[in-house]
């Protein structure tokens, strides 16, 4: 099944002060079969809103490898900002996200899996991973609400300044 996109975060595209831009990819299977709500992507999506990060983008596939990868290049190609994935990094036969997100990526960003993965001791769990393709910044999430949000947290205080990186700035290096 085609991923459906939808424009989201009314709130986020009215606050022109927002300078760094987001995207949110939901891999689900039920999601996507429109058999349950989105819940972790939209907790995303206003988690980024509320940090001042501009959403342009909510998209969904299924649990499938070549899907996350078609997607994540789809959604990063001329993209600078960060890509959230949130589903699929867990230990079940179909958490094939991090293995769609190795495809894509140009260089891994370990660093910010392993701050992900520190929060909480259910982030052993996880198999998420975190790189950069092009000038775009992807981190893996699970699936989980709060657990997706938790994650996000640990690594929004350097996402803007890796995002800058990433489209050419030289800045200060703290």
């Amino acid at each position: 099944m085609s991923p459906t996109i939808s424009d989201v975060s009314e709130r986020a595209a009215g606050n022109s002060s927002a300078v760094h831009r987001a995207k949110v990819l939901t891999v689900s299977d039920s999601v996507d079969a429109g058999t349950r709500e989105d819940l972790g992507g939209a907790a995303l999506v206003n988690r980024l809103g509320d940090a001042g990060l501009l959403v342009i983008e909510h998209r969904v596939v299924a649990d499938s490898v070549e899907e996350v990868a078609n997607a994540l290049s789809y959604m990063s190609y001329g993209f600078n900002g960060l890509i959230v994935t949130t589903g699929g990094t867990g230990f079940g036969p179909r958490d094939v996200t991090p293995e769609g997100t190795a495809r894509v990526i140009d260089r891994s960003a370990p660093g910010l899996a392993e701050a992900m993965r520190a929060v909480n001791p259910l982030g052993r769990l996880s198999r998420g991973l975190a790189g950069i393709r092009g000038a775009a910044l992807i981190v893996n999430t699970p699936g989980n609400p709060s657990g997706a949000v938790e994650m996000l947290e640990a690594i929004l205080d350097v996402v803007e300044h890796a995002v800058d990186l990433l489209g050419g700035s030289h800045g200060r290096h703290d």
